[in-house]
């Protein structure tokens, strides 16, 4: 495929929401949607980075304060959201955090997987009102090659006694990946307008590894791979496609995973991606949301 943002069809009065957008690949996302005429709505926790990364982009952008590990932060921000908006047309799950040490949310959840899947289940499941009857609408959730490696532990979620940076960090992009696929089938189930998709970015340079790698890890190492790991990986810009692409290409579907085309989707343009088969079992999927409802006490429309 030869797909690159200057292909994004003309957005204007749309509205995007996007987590994260501050850094990173929600930056890039966020810098073209709105250079396409998108109202774009940055969902961020650190309201002074915002501020300063939103100066440099161009047509119009809002920042809503989001903090994805309390759950009463994303009710609150969601109700702004709903407060500002009739509709959403777009709808990009993008915050996280990667390889942290063991922690809690204010919640009690363990961390990456409070963060970047309960978190973003519940935003999505407040927002979803505004978007579930807007023709051509999506909900795009951003996963990763780490989910690969992951599967999802129901009898000990928050991984009590057995956690691990990576293990964890792999059970919630796995979960990102899987409520994705399973939101559209209940999308569909309800005869809603709304698709959900997934993506990952392959293998990005973006600040999402620094608090787990540069910042905690012994020994000096971290320092080396802040160092190194731009060596290795493609710039936010490209990481950002895939994103992009799912969010806005007419030839994108509902239920789909998408990311970059070369090297087992490490670097390259965006295509489709192959998601392990664990993440397309509908059992799993099912179970996964009936506990995340749980935990979270939010129920879809």
């Amino acid at each position: 495929m030869s797909w690159k943002p200057s292909d994004i069809p003309d957005q204007s009065g749309r509205v995007a929401v996007i987590t994260g957008a501050n850094s990173g690949i929600g930056l890039r996302a966020a810098h073209h949607l709105a250079a396409r005429g998108a109202r774009v709505i940055m969902a961020c926790r650190n309201l002074e980075k915002a501020e300063a990364a939103r100066r440099g982009l161009p047509g119009h952008t809002e920042i809503v304060h989001l903090d994805l590990a309390s759950q009463a932060s994303v009710r609150a921000a969601a109700e702004e959201i709903a407060g500002r908006c009739e509709h959403i047309d777009l709808l990009i799950n993008n915050a996280g955090i990667m390889w942290l040490q063991e922690g809690r949310t204010e919640d009690g959840f363990e961390r990456q997987f409070g963060i970047n899947h309960l978190g973003h289940f519940a935003f999505t499941g407040h927002l979803l009102p505004r978007l579930r009857q807007v023709s051509g609408s999506r909900i795009v959730t951003v996963s990763s090659i780490a989910h690969r490696g992951g599967r999802i532990h129901f009898d000990n979620i928050h991984l009590d006694g057995e956690y691990g940076r990576q293990k964890a960090y792999a059970q919630a992009k796995l979960a990102n990946l899987m409520f994705a696929i399973e939101l559209e089938r209940r999308l569909r189930d309800a005869g809603a307008e709304t698709r959900s998709l997934a993506c990952h970015p392959g293998v990005a340079s973006t600040n999402l590894a620094g608090p787990g790698i540069a910042e905690e890890s012994p020994l000096g190492i971290g320092r080396l791979a802040r160092w190194a790991w731009p060596l290795f990986t493609q710039s936010a810009e490209k990481g950002s496609w895939p994103t992009l692409y799912a969010a806005t290409s007419p030839d994108a579907r509902g239920g789909h995973y998408y990311g970059p085309a070369r090297l087992m989707e490490a670097f390259g343009p965006p295509t489709e991606a192959r998601p392990r088969r664990y993440a397309l079992d509908g059992a799993r999927g099912a179970r996964l949301w009936e506990l995340s409802e749980t935990l979270t006490g939010v129920r879809f429309p």
